[in-house]
């Protein structure tokens, strides 16, 4: 018997008072999960003739790995009639292996109700520009799926289509009223930079915005701030990945909580190989309402700190630093780099220096920095991030300073262009070398 998941079935924010409560809650679902996953072909033959149904037998199960997926593309993994499929999808990660993922229209409703747990709201009266990929990976659709559970307006502002230019960007955000977006940190700053070049001000000159949602890459918090700043409203951060959906999201007091009523959440240590409840290692994740394709105990490989302490919030859940792709860095001597940490510095500049586009290279025995900054400021900017690297890494830096426009040129932040659709037949001063393509 399939369950019928609706809004009123799944857990809501305030069914418990305990995190012994909501492990108790987490025990409830875990054996009709485990039912669910002993239907796939993997875990079929990974079971055997085992059918958990506690959570020590759970306990016992070897953790689920990216490869596992590649290794049983396409429909491996499937759990139900692939008539009962909804969506299917691969990881923005990938890269010549897919990692495919699939949900149902039962999945979908758990998949909106996680992404729509924001701490200021979705609301029917919000329009939603919706800038990240509507491919094959999850995340557009994701939001896109939430803001109409809330009864909110829509852009589809699809950021790997030429249809949509940083300078419709711009205008979208002016014109239509834009109140909430969902993007990669990166994109707001570029959207400023395009705003400034179109003559507007950011903070200034979108009054109807109200908070920038923002995932898909680690954010420190002098970016983070530094984003705040520019726009002048609240950036609230959502972690999660297209094989689970949602993780996390933050509570009114800024700390990211996992969604520990939705999944179970461990942490892998690679040095001892044990899976533990909390600290810090690999986020290991048991989505508990996944449907078409069960997922148990999956490595992430991302590297996260998890706790269990206290929140002002009184959510009960656990609380997630998130530090990226597991061993992700580049040596410069004997120290690791991370652009995490590198981030950090750089956007600890004086926000008077305007910085806001850089790149690093890590050489065997220095570390290359570029960033944008005018003139007037590009003497004091780099002496600045050379002290700070040096205090950080005890590593040599380079610290250039370019003009603005080296990194993001400004025909990237300007162009209007429309997408043709393919055609064949050309006039004669006409180029028909662009026939049948989109260009």
């Amino acid at each position: 018997m399939t369950l019928e998941l609706t809004r009123a079935a799944l857990p809501q924010i305030g069914q418990w008072a305990s995190t012994d409560e909501l492990s108790d809650l987490q025990d409830r679902q875990l054996p009709e999960l485990l039912r669910w996953a002993a239907r796939s072909p993997f875990y079929r033959a990974r079971l055997g003739a085992t059918h958990p149904s506690t959570r020590a037998e759970f306990e016992s199960l070897a953790p689920t790995t990216k490869q596992d997926l590649r290794d049983n593309y396409p429909f491996g993994m499937l759990a139900v009639d692939r008539a009962d499929l909804a969506t299917y999808h691969e990881s923005s990660g990938t890269a010549g292996s897919p990692t495919p993922s699939y949900y149902t229209e039962r999945d979908w409703t758990d998949l909106a109700e996680r992404y729509a747990r924001k701490w200021i709201g979705i609301t029917p009266a919000d329009v939603f520009l919706v800038r990240t990929p509507y491919a094959l990976m999850i995340t557009g659709h994701l939001a896109q799926a939430a803001a109409r559970l809330r009864g909110a307006t829509v852009v589809p502002g699809d950021n790997r289509s030429l249809a949509m230019p940083y300078s419709r960007v711009v205008r979208v955000l002016h014109d239509l009223g834009v109140t909430l977006t969902w993007s990669m940190p990166t994109e707001t700053l570029i959207w400023a930079a395009a705003a400034r070049a179109a003559g507007h001000e950011p903070g200034r000159d979108f009054p109807a915005l109200r908070a920038l949602f923002v995932g898909g890459e680690p954010l420190s918090p002098a970016r983070r701030a530094r984003i705040s700043e520019i726009w002048g409203v609240p950036v609230i951060e959502e972690y999660g990945s297209t094989e689970t959906g949602s993780l996390a999201g933050e509570c009114p007091h800024g700390r990211l909580h996992l969604w520990a009523d939705r999944a179970i959440f461990e942490v892998y240590r690679p040095d001892t190989g044990d899976l533990v409840r909390e600290g810090i290692g690999r986020l290991v994740v048991t989505p508990l309402y996944r449907e078409a394709m069960p997922l148990l105990r999956y490595d992430l490989a991302d590297d996260v700190e998890v706790s269990y302490a206290d929140c002002p919030c009184g959510w009960h859940l656990p609380t997630v630093r998130v530090f990226g792709r597991a061993a992700f860095g580049h040596s410069v001597g004997s120290a690791k780099i991370t652009q995490n940490r590198l981030e950090e510095l750089v956007f600890g500049l004086p926000a008077s220096f305007g910085v806001l586009f850089w790149r690093a290279r890590a050489e065997r025995d220095r570390l290359r920095v570029q960033i944008e900054v005018a003139a007037g400021h590009r003497a004091a900017a780099t002496a600045a991030l050379t002290a700070a690297i040096h205090v950080e890494y005890g590593v040599r830096a380079a610290v250039e300073g370019v003009e603005p426009g080296t990194l993001v040129p400004e025909r990237v932040l300007t162009a209007v262009h429309d997408v043709v659709k393919p055609r064949s037949l050309f006039g004669a001063d006409e180029d028909w070398g662009k026939a049948l393509l989109y260009h």
